[in-house]
């Protein structure tokens, strides 16, 4: 096609003519800005226009240098012609100016040549990638496929990539593309230069429905360069037999037809070579007569996985199914796992193992945690998994590891370590390993080298963020079965949950470009001022997405819930608190303490238990370590999120109500504190508010600030620290879980897991507790319960909090000289005991010598024996076989007197 200009140069030079801002601007024109163009009345005015009036490109449209003018027949106006016109404002480069002879204000004439104008852009040589100043949401799905391409055809041009030809004397071949910028490798499969008829392995080429990617089309310009025409001109002959998946539109399985085709492959392929196929078994029924019939079909390892995952996933599905058609009742209930689960809780583990891959959206406090050990627990049974790798904030794997432990009986790891201890530990054979998301980023080779066969995703909208690196490594990970657990899959924006849900199904929601151009609303320049068809989107979730609000299942919900939440503590948490148990060890040690060592053992326990919360409550000092905030500001971040939600937050320490405050101001939360020097007269209104305000969502308290007051508007009580007592617990809980509570309570225990004195005090609450309940239960066996004094009391749990010290290294030259001095004195005893019975002796024979006169009888012999015999009693034998006689006298005096007897016995 020619149209003349005035030159009489062709329409299709002119729009190639390099610098011609005006056709530049014509052929990125979009219809959102062909509508603007046109005033309120865009639109229907290019569509009437359109409908109305017909336009050749040969006879009606003149396209010259800085003009595009449109002849049209329309007998309305006079003289039958009205001359359409858009030219380029000289001081704008962008700015268009229209105008018909026939109108003084936009009009139907104009809308049928810019419809002309938007259609039949190649035909007039002015096809450009629509104008990327326009937002997305405002493009023509045409328009949008065109950036989509666009983009990626600039990225091919732009990003560095190392190629190697599998095949370097033919083009039509496969091969290895490396991208410099990301170290990533993909497998291209070129077999010709038309969209569709090649293959990456690439995540975008799958996901992207445009049927090519940057590295397809990179590959394409390199063989452009390197082959000649001839070369080029043979096109690609298929010899085999091949099933491949088709990445269009729908998704599914199509036959690779050979060049030479047998009228019997045609018979039983019939139309699966031209329309995708998404039944698996109907593909396999096809394969299995090719295989009768004696022809070999090639199945590429994604074909055959996506057959794989479908003939097992069916199957699971069936099974879940008659799950959920009355989890009440259902006997896995009890048997699944180490505890009774409620009816909702084993219908969202059906519900995400029959889908394979899903979303738990759960409001917080309803059990996501078991469910996700649950739905590891059936996949076991009925598709017989056997390595589970769960992703999860740092702060949260020793409560994974504690979770499993306590409701299954499965071996599980926590990663840590240097980096080959890590890739070892990936590699082990445990059936769940529990690793955080930063470890994903530094051992990402690691983790992809392992076969995983279910990931989990705790937190799961830490992956939100589209374009973080975070993200983009964690939805590199494969494995068959895949469960992001999240109360906030949307937090801020919906690209939040299609973040999300791209790691779960990357097909759902469709390529990026395609779900925010169906879904937002934007103004002209971008900004979001809506959102649209969440009805349609809603649907489109229902078969991956489950969410259950508290309100929902709320006949389900036990009356009070308690949950241990560990914090895994800093390396500067641990070395304060460390060094004062160390102090306590010693002194609780000793055979007696002194009034000075219960103060010292006091103020230790208290600065191990404060550390315990946060360094800064010792150090008043930045910057302040405190695992245990950041994971009470994740909790109460997603318990805020939650309108139905009234919180009471405890802790022993003020300062440690400081900090937290400080959180509590960063999310928005609207909140008041009561604590001891709260004055009496304000309290009444704090409580109040509380009470009766929608927009107050938490109170802040400690112990004193908790006496006797009644707050049945909370629902939620969290511990940031425990108390010493069983019974200071469960008056901080009673303060929400008493009488006239209505709804279900859920406590929350924050402790600092590991070898800290929160996790070992958690142990002895626990048993004291179960203790003091032993008085009010009809059902304990528990009959006697002793007191003790405080001391003896506080002396016994520490033993048990304790370790028992250590054995101190053997000071060999000190023992020397110790066993010499014990000796030396043992010798000196022994001496000084010799002498002295022969004193005695000696003095009392020379006291019976006096006594004694020549008329004196000797005593009776009788008397002599029975008092031998009363004195053998008294008597012990050294190692010598040598009688020894104690005698105990009453105080030192005594001792003198005896001596003083003696002497002047002696001296008669």
């Amino acid at each position: 096609m020619t149209t003349n200009t005035a030159n009489g140069s062709s329409t299709k030079g002119m729009a190639k003519k390099k610098g011609n801002v005006f056709h530049r601007r014509l052929g990125s024109l979009t219809y959102f800005q062909a509508c603007q163009l046109l005033g309120d009345e865009g639109a229907n005015l290019i569509r009437d226009g359109g409908r109305l009036f017909e336009i050749e490109s040969d006879d009606h449209v003149y396209l010259g240098g800085d003009l595009y003018r449109v002849r049209i027949e329309d007998p309305e106006v006079d003289g039958g012609i009205a001359i359409a016109s858009i030219t380029l404002q000289s001081a704008r480069s962008k700015q268009l100016q229209t105008n018909c002879d026939c109108c003084e204000v936009p009009c139907v004439h104009l809308g049928a040549a810019i419809d002309h104008l938007l259609n039949a852009k190649t035909d007039l040589g002015l096809a450009q990638p629509p104008d990327e100043s326009v937002p997305l949401e405002n493009l023509t799905r045409d328009e949008l496929n065109e950036r989509a391409l666009s983009d990626r055809m600039k990225r091919a041009e732009e990003e560095k990539m190392k190629v190697r030809s599998t095949n370097t004397g033919c083009p039509w071949t496969d091969y290895v593309v490396t991208s410099v910028q990301s170290g990533r490798t993909y497998r291209v499969a070129l077999r010709s230069f038309e969209t569709g008829e090649s293959y990456c392995s690439c995540p975008d080429f799958r996901g992207n429905r445009l049927r090519t990617c940057k590295h397809i089309l990179h590959v394409q310009a390199k063989v452009k360069q390197r082959f000649n025409p001839s070369k080029l001109g043979k096109p690609y002959r298929r010899k085999k037999l091949s099933l491949r998946i088709d990445y269009g539109n729908e998704r599914g399985l199509l036959f690779n037809m050979p060049h030479k085709s047998d009228p019997r492959i045609e018979e039983i392929v019939g139309n699966g070579s031209v329309v995708p196929m998404i039944d698996a078994e109907d593909v396999m029924t096809r394969i299995a007569a090719l295989d009768q019939a004696g022809f070999d079909v090639t199945i590429y390892p994604d074909a055959e996985d996506f057959i794989q995952r479908q003939l097992v996933q069916k199957r699971v599905a069936e099974a879940c199914q008659e799950i959920r058609k009355d989890p009440a009742t259902h006997p896995l209930r009890t048997e699944l796992l180490d505890a009774e689960l409620l009816p909702y809780q084993l219908d969202g583990i059906a519900f995400a193992v029959g889908a394979g891959r899903a979303i738990l959206a759960d409001d917080m406090g309803l059990g996501k945690t078991i469910q996700g050990i649950g739905v590891a627990e059936l996949l076991n049974r009925l598709a017989e998994i056997r390595r589970v790798l769960v992703i999860c904030p740092a702060s949260l794997k020793s409560q994974w590891r504690s979770e499993i432990s306590r409701f299954s009986g499965r071996d599980s790891q926590i990663v840590l370590g240097r980096g080959a201890d890590r890739a070892e530990q990936y590699r082990s054979d445990k059936f769940f390993t529990i690793c955080n998301y930063e470890q994903i980023l530094r051992d990402l080779s690691a983790v992809e080298a392992v076969p995983w066969d279910l990931i989990i995703l705790d937190e799961g909208q830490r992956i939100k963020n589209w374009e973080s690196k975070t993200s983009n490594v964690v939805r590199q990970l494969d494995s068959p079965f895949r469960l992001v657990l999240s109360g906030t899959p949307l937090e801020n924006r919906l690209g939040d949950l299609f973040t999300v849900t791209r790691f779960v199904d990357e097909t759902r929601l469709g390529p990026a470009y395609e779900f925010f151009h169906r879904h937002h609303v934007v103004d002209e320049r971008g900004k979001t001022l809506g959102y649209q068809r969440l009805d349609e989107l809603r649907e489109r979730l229902s078969p991956i997405l489950l969410r259950r609000t508290r309100s929902e299942v709320a006949k389900q919900l036990p009356q009070r819930t308690d949950e241990i939440i560990r914090c895994s503590p800093t390396a500067e948490q641990m070395e304060i608190h460390d060094s004062h148990m160390a102090i306590v060890a010693q002194i609780v040690h000793k055979r007696f303490m002194t009034e000075m060592d219960l103060l010292r053992m006091q103020k230790s326990l208290l600065m191990a238990r404060m550390a315990c919360d946060s360094t800064y409550l010792i150090d008043q000092e930045e910057p302040e370590y405190s695992s245990k905030l950041e994971r009470l500001s994740e909790l109460l971040d997603g318990l805020i999120d939650d309108p139905s939600r009234k919180i009471i937050v405890f802790s022993e320490w003020r300062r440690m109500l400081d900090r937290i405050e400080r959180k509590l101001s960063n999310l928005g939360a609207d909140f008041v504190r009561l604590d001891g020097q709260v004055p009496q007269k304000k309290r009444g209104a704090l409580v109040d508010r509380f009470q009766t305000d929608p927009e107050c969502r938490v109170i802040l308290m400690t112990n004193a600030g908790s006496t006797g007051l009644n707050l049945q508007a909370a629902n939620t009580v969290i511990n940031v620290d425990l108390p010493w007592n069983p019974a200071v617990l469960e008056q901080r809980i009673a303060r929400a879980y008493r009488m006239g509570q209505e709804n279900p309570v859920h406590v929350y225990k924050m402790v600092t897991s590991g070898d800290s004195i929160e996790e070992k005090l958690l142990n002895t609450l626990a048993s004291k507790q179960e203790l003091a309940n032993a008085s009010i239960d009809y059902n304990s066996d528990v009959t006697e319960v002793a007191m003790t004094s405080g001391m003896e009391d506080l002396k016994r749990r520490l033993e048990v909090i304790l370790d028992p010290l250590p054995p101190a290294e053997l000071d060999q030259s000190q023992q020397r000289r110790v066993e010499a001095e014990t000796q030396r004195l043992v010798e000196q005893r022994e001496k000084v005991s010799a002498a002295s019975g022969q004193l005695i002796t000696a003095a009392l024979s020379l006291a019976g010598e006096l006594m004694s006169g020549p008329d004196t009888n000797p005593p009776a012999e009788e008397s002599v024996v029975k008092l031998t015999e009363r004195l053998s009693q008294c008597v012990e034998r050294d190692e010598q076989g040598r009688p020894k006689l104690t005698i105990s006298l009453a105080d030192d005096t005594a001792l003198r007197g005896l001596a003083t007897t003696l002497a002047k016995l002696l001296d008669s």
